[in-house]
């Protein structure tokens, strides 16, 4: 916009750059229309610095994009005076916050705005003081500091959930049905806003963990994440450094024994004590604690005593070793129940206890363990390179199923764990967890020996399931006998992978039989490239029956959460058709949810 231009012809100026481009016609004009939001963007900040009016600001405002605004916020073009405007047809951003706070006179006022930001905005006033810190030229002018009035407020506005949380702790809505059928996880203080402002104070901490208010929040979140935070900032300049190998490979404490000390009042969440549901939020408590633990060591050194005797309260008050909710086939169950022992192997020094988890452990599902037919593929070259890549330990840890004996060995390096207790589960485990005990386990001594004692005799194996390829099968006496002791194994009764390998092994084999395949689902033979005698055991029961046709098509419907059904059940029921309409009707209603009882 020329500097010529007279004030007069301000206002008409104005009143033509934000109507509508209109036709010759009186229609729309759409290219002109592109010219002028064009002409208008670049004449905005002359036009709003040489414009006083509220009322024409607020009708160039108007026509400004949130970045347009916060860079003449910045310039100073845009100021307080222009908020309310801008607020007519806009919330607040973090970026118009941080903008108007880089003038000394607003800081205030730019303070007052953040009510009105999202609780997950506020820190983002901090953290985009300088939006083009990555872009920046080098000669450029530095980017002022944040007002130590504003840092404050926000750190104030980030820590103040949590803080009323603390005051007054409630379930949020759906926490049961979430700890029921989702991953077990630990209490949720939130505050990662609250630690990112922390974080960036260091020289603070010892002052706010103090605080009349925000004491007890900011104990919570240098508990839970300062020294976590140093780890990973540690290994990300290990991993960024080009000089990495002279770094240490330890980071130094983050809170000093005076701070952590002082976060000591916080470590075992007092205030969440009386939460309803204890069987629920005991769980989750001792996971919390047991992970600042394990974050920080030197915490079981200053609160070990604090630590057992909380431990001790939790388990009693959430019943959880009583057994009440056991199920032997809930597989999140089971992954919960392993973290309580691993918990309270970490903090417990109750014998009992102990002594009950061991029980626990042994009590769950046995693993299944099968060893893959030798194959072409690189996965199975390896085993010739390996000669114990084979080996049942390191089969069950190739599944991942060593977890329970794994968690066995953990609460046997608890010197309060009764060896009794450990020694008399390693007689209910798999043969296959002994055997990684033996030889794979970090456990004391004693527990390598005892499971060396009971371990079995290395050329038997009991409990894996070996499946052969068709050259070793050929060498055989009884070739069939040996696909049905691999079908007749827990571990082809298991819902895990192993079940459908076992399948694919038994499919692929030259060896098997007709009634091999009719005890096989018929989801893995029909839905798949099975074996060509299947096509004849087709032909055998439907024939040139084009009912039964229809039957077999209508039933190859096999969904993710139906029961599997065995081929030769499936080929039974093709033998009277309508007995297959009336059954799959019926599936399909119970599958619904809209079955009917009826005389």
């Amino acid at each position: 916009m020329s500097e010529a231009l007279p004030g007069e012809a301000l206002r008409t100026v104005i009143g033509a750059l934000c109507s509508p481009a209109a036709g010759p016609g009186g229609g729309f004009d759409a290219q002109g229309e592109r010219w002028r939001e064009k002409a208008l963007q670049e004449a905005l900040p002359a036009l709003l610095a040489r414009t006083s009016a509220r009322r024409l600001r607020a009708q160039l405002l108007l026509h400004a994009d949130e970045k347009t605004l916060a860079a003449l916020a910045v310039d100073g073009t845009v100021t307080t005076g222009d908020v309310p405007a801008i607020l007519r047809h806009r919330k607040v951003w973090p970026g118009l916050v941080a903008a108007l706070a880089r003038h000394g006179g607003q800081v205030d006022a730019a303070i007052e705005l953040l009510p009105r930001l999202s609780n997950h905005e506020v820190e983002h006033v901090v953290r985009d003081w300088d939006p083009d810190r990555f872009a920046r030229k080098a000669d450029a002018v530095p980017v002022p500091p944040v007002p130590q009035k504003l840092f404050d407020a926000v750190l104030e506005a980030c820590l103040t959930p949590l803080a009323a949380y603390l005051l007054h702790p409630e379930p949020e809505d759906g926490w049961e049905s979430m700890s029921t059928h989702g991953h077990d996880w630990s209490l949720e203080l939130g505050g990662r806003d609250g630690w990112a402002m922390l974080a960036r104070c260091p020289e603070r901490w010892q002052e706010l963990v103090a605080h009349p208010v925000f004491g007890a929040a900011v104990q919570h979140l240098l508990l839970d994440r300062a020294e976590t935070q140093a780890r990973e900032d540690a290994q990300l300049l290990t991993a960024t450094s080009i000089d990495s190998q002279g770094l240490a490979t330890e980071p130094s404490a983050a809170l000093s024994e005076d701070l952590l000390r002082a976060c000591l009042p916080a470590l075992c969440l007092p205030e969440l004590a009386e939460l309803p549901n204890p069987q629920i939020t005991a769980r989750r408590t001792l996971h919390h604690i047991a992970g600042r633990v394990r974050a920080n060591s030197r915490v079981a050194v200053l609160a070990g005593e604090q630590l057992r005797a909380v431990a001790d309260e939790l388990v009693a008050r959430g019943r959880l070793l009583d057994g009440s909710e056991w199920q032997l086939d809930d597989h999140e169950f089971h992954r919960r129940h392993l973290r309580l022992v691993e918990d309270l192997a970490l903090l417990s020094a109750n014998p009992d206890h102990l002594a009950a988890a061991c029980d626990h452990l042994a009590r769950m599902a046995p693993p299944v363990v099968v060893s893959p037919a030798p194959s072409p593929r690189r996965t199975r070259v390896l085993s010739s390179i390996d000669p114990d890549h084979d080996r049942p330990a390191r089969l069950l840890e190739r599944h991942f199923e060593h977890h329970r004996v794994q968690a066995l060995a953990t609460l046997a390096t608890n010197p309060y764990t009764p060896r009794g207790a450990v020694t008399g589960a390693l007689t209910r485990l798999h043969p296959a967890e002994v055997a990684w005990i033996a030889e794979r386990s970090k456990g004391p001594d004693w527990l390598r020996t005892a499971a060396a004692a009971v371990a079995p005799p290395e050329e038997t194996h009991p409990g894996v399931v070996r499946l052969l390829d068709d050259e070793t099968l050929a060498g055989h006496p009884d070739p069939a006998a040996v696909l049905q002791s691999w079908l007749d194994s827990p571990a082809a009764k298991d819902d895990g992978l192993s079940r459908s390998e076992i399948y694919r092994a038994v499919i692929a084999s030259a060896h098997h039989t007709p009634e091999h395949l009719r005890q096989i689902p018929a989801a893995e033979l029909l839905t798949g490239n099975g074996p060509a005698d299947v096509l004849t055991l087709l032909l055998e029961h439907c024939g040139r029956s084009s009912e039964r046709w229809k039957a077999l098509a209508a039933a190859m419907t096999f969904g993710q959460d139906e029961e599997k059904v065995p081929l030769g059940q499936l080929l039974d029921s093709l033998a009277d058709s309508t007995s297959v309409d009336a059954s799959l009707s019926g599936r399909r209603r119970e599958r619904d949810g809209t079955g009917r009882s009826g005389l």
